[in-house]
């Protein structure tokens, strides 16, 4: 009888330590095609082949070839979908739950902290205008007026110092941008429906409705994972009722924000600055007009969460241990979807991959 399978769909250098631990527990392991991974392809067929008969599958972002309710179908052993990062947009969660299947995420905090001070950092690069004094120093320019700039805590506003800063979405990552600013004494608004009140009074920021945010934020900063609610929330409406002053930062998911209506607000003066981590699609694409809009827009490829140690080293370990205890009947600790976990543990709680 052959070993039960666990499908690496989208691989990024496991650790051998890691692979050991899996076929440790009777279990073979099938690695993915990497081009499922890239743009502009179509590696559905393939995927769902690969998949047959997988009783887990575990990976990084495949949002060319996302894992589709056909691919999970593939299996009637299937028990878990285990992803290294934070993000599930690119697996159709609601079909796993329909088919009483787990879905894993890794919301680390070597990875949450390091999209915070990415977060930090494009505010105050921007702010401070840092890659602009680089450039006139090297250009033979000295303290010239025009890069002049609003130092963090330097005024005095409605009885706070500096910014007022804007943060939507109060989970770990906006939390802890929270929690970075604090020295700083600055102004700090929240938007997020879905977190209990005492949480804006824990890391001391006002909660406020979304329109308001927009409307008092010097600087906006998105934090929020990619669901139907959060798809394109922050478009043409929404810079709208923006200051001409304003600086949006994304590094959450790319359909967050409209970039369409991000650049053309950008261009006419409509917000003053753009900070991005993550595209509508990635890699950026060479006519996308952000790329015109250089001196207005600081762009990162998707790469937030990159801190020395952390990167997917700690998603891995997630995935992995996820993994390994729901092959052997238990419900793990990082489950997304947790309506599932009653039809589950009706399937298969308790009962090992082995017998």
């Amino acid at each position: 009888m052959s070993k039960p399978k666990i499908l690496i769909f989208a691989p990024r250098e496991e650790p051998p330590e890691i692979l050991h631990r899996l076929k440790g527990i009777g279990c073979a392991i099938a690695v993915g095609d990497r081009g499922w991974q890239l743009p502009r392809g179509a590696h559905e067929d393939a995927f769902a082949a690969a998949a047959r008969d997988a009783v887990a599958m575990m990976g990084t972002s495949i949002r060319h070839t996302p894992v589709s309710r056909r691919i999970m179908d593939a299996s009637q052993r299937l028990r878990i979908v285990a992803k290294y990062t934070v993000g599930v947009d690119d697996i159709d969660v609601e079909a796993a739950t329909a088919l009483g299947i787990l879905v894993c995420h890794a919301p680390t905090e070597a990875n949450c902290f390091g999209v915070a001070e990415t977060a930090v950092a494009m505010m105050l690069t921007i702010l401070k205008q840092v890659r602009e004094r680089d450039a006139a120093v090297r250009a033979g320019q000295w303290r010239e007026p025009h890069l002049a700039s609003t130092f963090v805590g330097s005024r005095i506003s409605d009885g706070y110092p500096g910014i007022t800063l804007g943060l939507v979405g109060l989970g770990r990552i906006g939390a802890r941008v929270a929690d970075l600013m604090a020295p700083w004494r600055i102004r700090v608004l929240a938007y997020d429906p879905y977190v209990e009140p005492s949480k804006f009074l824990l890391h001391g920021v006002k909660a406020v409705d979304y329109d308001t945010l927009l409307r008092e934020s010097d600087v906006v900063s998105f934090h929020v994972v990619l669901t139907k609610e959060t798809r394109f929330m922050f478009g043409a409406r929404e810079l709208g009722l923006m200051k001409p002053s304003a600086v949006v930062i994304n590094t959450a998911r790319g359909k967050v924000i409209d970039e369409a209506a991000v650049a053309e607000a950008l261009h006419s003066g409509r917000i003053h600055a753009a900070a991005i981590d993550a595209f509508e699609e990635e890699p950026v694409p060479a006519e996308s007009p952000l790329r015109s809009l250089s001196g207005k827009v600081l762009m990162a490829p998707h790469s937030a969460s990159f801190n020395t140690g952390g990167e997917l080293g700690p998603g891995i370990e997630w995935a992995t241990r996820s993994v390994i205890s729901a092959l052997s009947g238990r419900v793990p600790d990082n489950v997304y979807n947790k309506d599932v976990i009653p039809r589950w543990l009706e399937r298969f709680g308790g009962a090992s991959i082995n017998g």
